[in-house]
């Protein structure tokens, strides 16, 4: 019994890249990654900036924007918890939802219009 060796795999093809997303789409995406810190946090900007990122250079902009802010909400939580033993973290929570709410309409609506949007406090970490 003679055992043929199997065929060579077919040779990979290059990934093709995404195709762009057209204005309406890109608006849609920005306006979630800032309506979807209020529901899930940070984890809604950061999907939307994997996904779009190279196929909008609004939807990059303002899904960083959104992420950064986001982290820097995260972080104004995890103070809050930490010091509301003392008291002063529960107002440091309320003060940080506040903002998110505030923050994150506005900015969502300037996105559905397809306006650039900055957040008056914002921590810029990821450029």
């Amino acid at each position: 019994m003679s055992e043929t060796p199997p065929p060579p795999p077919p040779p990979s093809t290059p990934a093709t890249p995404a195709a762009p997303l057209s204005d309406s789409d890109a608006r849609l995406y920005a306006t979630l990654a800032h309506a979807g810190i209020i529901i899930i946090g940070f984890v809604a900007p950061l999907i939307i900036w994997l996904i779009g990122k190279e196929r909008s250079r609004f939807v990059d902009e303002e899904a960083k924007e959104a992420l950064n802010f986001s982290i820097l909400i995260a972080i104004a939580y995890v103070v809050g918890w930490i010091t509301s033993f003392l008291f002063i973290g529960f107002f440091i929570l309320l003060a940080a939802w506040i903002l998110t709410l505030v923050f994150c309409i506005q900015a969502a609506i300037k996105a559905n219009k397809g306006e650039s949007y900055r957040y008056p406090l914002n921590w810029r970490i990821i450029k």
